[in-house]
């Protein structure tokens, strides 16, 4: 190592002019302390005024380095002639600095093995507040004693003369002590004369005299005294001892080389196990994982993604064109987010709309309809789209302008719902949908689908209710068997597109369409062990679940 020390010792004698590290800052104010050293002085450091000078400031941290250098060459000095410091509370006594300054270069000393330290507990008491009110005033039950004349005095009288306080406490304890007769209207003296012990005991706590076990437990039992640990250091050499310190070099310079200082140099030695920075990046939601999850089982069945990018929707789409009525509830302002500004759209299919239009008002196909009259006002409403079975009725309609052609389509994207927030409930959240277009399907095949979507998912157990859609008949409530819960759970719904929602598009007639949806939040809120849905999705969610969220496998 030094014949490469040596050579680039060569290679740095140029004739090129330099400042010798020790001459830079002859005619210039020294430089400021850093940052990273003046975060570790003592509180007394940092009581220095804001507004203080900077020669104040230097004059400060001059004083404060001083200090440390003594305590330093205070410890390592005594062990060079002395075995051992027993007591570091006594040798800073002894020295004359604060134990502060030499507790804190015992521990620097440590952490570079030039001493060996072990750690010192003592344990004394020190008087509380109330304590300390009757050392200096005496206890209460001395204090009524002495506040009772010979011929006794009212209880009311006393009371007023000692106050509340001092009045009950007294009483509980002179009465214990038997030293006064205390009758209904009337307190009187046992005894002729009573020495005050609790003021006694506490005075000889002050001053440092020791107590029996018993007078300390006494004390102890009246909230008295209080105990004060007091920690310290035996010092002893250690491993890597030197009567004085020297700071282990972290570069070599180019002064270094040049005055052959690196000869003498001690090297820092370097740490390959220390853990270097955390990297700091992206991290995934819960709900993206899931997502993603989900999005790859359905292209593993052979479906492909609808465009879900419009949040806004008109009413006709949402709600019309499925088959659902104008005077439905959920058609209601209570339970849909409608627009204000723009309050209606002007882009529809009016072909369609006039297909969609008769069918509500006087059915067709098979169908009575709904017999009322239907409301082009209603239907140019815009919103907030309530579901994405708006997308699939796009899609839907497409697809029967064109030469029929079987699809599978899905969704996972968000919808909005006027509904009152609470754990399980949200006013926007992510909907998952899949449907089948295709000749001839049944309610058999809905069923073997979702038997082989939810198995993906670790479902195997299925069970299906009757239910009811205004744009699904039959409709089924779909319900999954969940082995860590052991109990039956709802996990989504499902049904088949009804004939007056498909033939009014365009669509043949034995063309089926089967359909299901769930939502995103539900089967994440499981994997992850979240009981409320705030806490996955919203304002509220800590930002610590985002970065330490496990990489899981879907499997609910």
């Amino acid at each position: 190592m030094k014949h490469v020390l040596r050579s680039l010792q060569n290679q740095t004698n140029s004739p090129k002019k330099h400042f010798h590290q020790n001459t830079l800052y002859q005619h210039q104010t020294p430089p400021s302390p850093p940052i990273h050293f003046l975060l570790h002085l003592p509180p007394s450091f940092h009581q220095v005024s804001c507004h203080t000078a900077s020669d104040d400031l230097h004059q400060t941290l001059f004083s404060y380095l001083q200090i440390k250098r003594m305590a330093e060459e205070a410890v390592l000095g005594f062990l060079e002639k002395n075995d051992e410091i027993k007591d570091s509370g006594d040798f800073a006594a002894e020295k004359g600095i604060s134990h502060e300054e030499i507790v804190n270069v015992i521990k620097s000393l440590n952490g570079f093995r030039y001493v060996d330290a072990q750690d010192i507990k003592k344990e004394r008491w020190q008087l509380t507040a109330e304590g300390k009110t009757y050392a200096a005033n005496g206890s209460p039950e001395f204090q009524l004693f002495m506040a009772v004349p010979a011929e006794g005095i009212s209880r009311v009288e006393l009371q007023k003369k000692l106050g509340d306080s001092v009045f009950k406490i007294g009483c509980q304890q002179a009465i214990k002590n038997k030293w006064m007769e205390m009758g209904k209207s009337q307190v009187s003296r046992k005894v002729a004369h009573v020495d005050d012990n609790v003021k006694e005991m506490l005075v000889k706590i002050n001053d440092g005299e020791a107590l029996n076990q018993e007078d300390i437990d006494a004390l102890k039992r009246r909230k008295l005294i209080s105990p004060l640990v007091w920690k310290g250091y035996s010092v002893k050499k250690g491993p890597n001892y030197a009567p004085k310190r020297r700071k282990p070099a972290t570069d070599l310079t180019r002064v270094n080389l040049q005055s052959g200082e690196w000869k003498e140099l001690q090297f820092k030695e370097f740490n390959f196990l220390a853990k270097g920075f955390p990297i700091e990046g992206g991290y995934l939601h819960p709900l993206l994982k899931v997502r993603r999850q989900m999005q790859m089982i359905f292209l593993q069945m052979g479906f492909e993604e609808m465009p879900t990018n419009n949040y806004v929707e008109s009413s006709f789409w949402n709600f019309d064109a499925l088959f659902q009525p104008q005077q439905h509830p959920a058609r209601d302002s209570h339970d849909t987010f409608f627009l204000k500004e723009p309050s209606t759209t002007n882009m529809l299919p009016e072909d369609y709309v006039e297909r969609v239009k008769q069918i509500h008002e006087s059915g067709g196909h098979g169908s009575r309809g709904y017999g009322y009259d239907w409301k082009r006002e209603e239907a140019n409403k815009n919103l907030l789209r309530t579901h994405t079975t708006a997308v699939s009725s796009r899609m839907l309609y497409a697809l029967a302008k064109k030469p029929f052609e079987a699809k599978r389509y899905y969704s996972i994207d968000r919808v909005f719902r006027n509904e009152a927030v609470d754990r399980t409930h949200l006013a926007e959240f992510h909907q998952i949908e899949g449907l089948i277009c295709d000749r001839g399907l049944s309610l058999g095949d809905l069923q073997g689908v979702l038997h082989d979507f939810f198995s993906r998912l670790g479902m195997s157990k299925l069970r299906f209710k009757p239910a009811y859609n205004p744009y699904t008949e039959p409709s089924m409530e779909i319900f999954g068997y969940h082995e860590g819960l052991k109990k039956w759970v709802e996990v989504g719904n499902s049904g088949m597109f009804r004939p007056e929602m498909l033939l009014p598009m365009g669509l043949p007639e034995d063309v089926t369409v089967i359909a299901w949806g769930l939502s995103l939040e539900r089967p994440t809120m499981i994997l992850y062990g979240i009981d409320n849905i705030r806490d996955l999705f919203g304002h509220k969610v800590d930002l610590g679940l985002i970065k330490s969220n496990p990489i899981c496998r879907i499997g609910i």
